[in-house]
C-alpha cells in the first residue's frame, strides 16, 4: 500500500505541474490546490503547541522584568493569557479533551499520563484565571506583583513538560490507537472546528497576535536567542 504521505506528495506534485501547464488558460489557477494540503491531527496539535511557546516565551520575558522590578505593561501580559485562554484552553485543550484522552481512556492506555495531562489542564486554567485578573489593573502592590510572578513562572514550568510529553509520547502513541479512516476524518472535523470558531485564518490570526506582542516586549527577532 502506497503511503498516506508519499500518495499526498505525489499527488502536489501533479498539481504543481498541472499548474505551470493550465495557468494560461481562463479559469484555471493550479497552485491555488496547494492551500488546501493536509494536516494530521498531531501534526495540528504540535502546531498550536508552537503558539503556546511562544506565549511561554512572552511570560518569561515579563516575569524577567517583574523580577528587576522593570516596567511590565500588563496589556501585553493580558493579550498574552487571552491568547492562552481563548486559542489554547478553549480550542486546542478542548481538542485533546474531547477527541485523544477518551479514546486513550477507552482503550486503557497511557491513563496515568492522560489523568495528569487532564489535572494539569485544569490546573493552567485556574493559573490563567488569576493571571488575567491581575493584569487588569495598570498597577499592582508588592505582593501582588510576587504573586504575578509566582503564577507566570507556575504556568511555564508545568507547561514545558506538559507539551514536550504530549509531543514526544501521546500523539505519536494516537496514531496507532485509531484506524486510518478514522484518523483522517478527526484532521477534517480538527480543521472544521477551528474554522467555526476562529474562521478561515485561526491558526494564522493566533501567530500574528503573538509576533505583536513579542515585537512590543522587543523579542520577536530569533536571532536575539543565539548566544553571542
Amino acid at each position: 500500500m502506497v503511503n498516506r504521505r508519499v500518495f499526498i506528495e505525489r499527488g502536489l506534485k501533479y498539481t504543481i505541474a498541472s499548474g505551470l501547464l493550465f495557468s494560461g488558460l481562463p479559469g484555471c489557477h493550479g497552485t491555488e490546490a496547494l492551500k488546501e494540503k493536509e494536516v494530521s491531527p498531531p501534526e495540528d496539535l504540535m502546531q498550536e503547541h508552537g503558539v503556546l511557546n511562544r506565549v511561554l516565551l512572552i511570560y518569561d520575558c515579563c516575569r524577567d522584568n517583574l523580577l528587576h522590578d522593570h516596567f511590565v505593561n500588563h496589556e501585553i501580559l493580558q493579550s498574552g493569557a487571552n491568547i492562552i485562554r481563548n486559542f489554547i484552553e478553549n480550542y486546542h485543550e478542548k481538542q485533546e479533551e474531547d477527541y485523544l484522552f477518551p479514546r486513550f481512556e477507552r482503550a486503557n492506555q497511557l491513563t496515568d499520563l492522560v489523568q495528569t495531562l487532564r489535572k494539569q489542564h485544569t490546573a493552567g486554567r485556574l493559573i490563567t484565571d488569576h493571571i488575567l485578573q491581575l493584569t487588569k489593573a495598570k498597577q499592582l502592590t508588592a505582593p501582588e506583583n510576587q504573586r504575578l510572578i509566582a503564577l507566570l513562572g507556575n504556568f511555564n514550568t508545568m507547561y514545558r513538560p506538559h507539551e514536550a510529553r504530549e509531543d514526544t509520547v501521546l500523539f505519536p502513541a494516537f496514531r496507532q490507537l485509531v484506524s486510518k479512516n478514522e484518523y483522517d476524518s478527526l484532521g477534517e472535523e480538527f480543521e472544521n472546528n477551528e474554522r467555526n470558531l476562529f474562521g478561515e485564518d485561526g491558526f494564522k490570526s493566533a501567530v500574528e497576535k503573538v509576533a505583536g506582542l513579542e515585537k512590543a516586549l522587543g523579542i520577536y527577532e530569533l536571532d536575539k536567542f543565539t548566544p553571542m
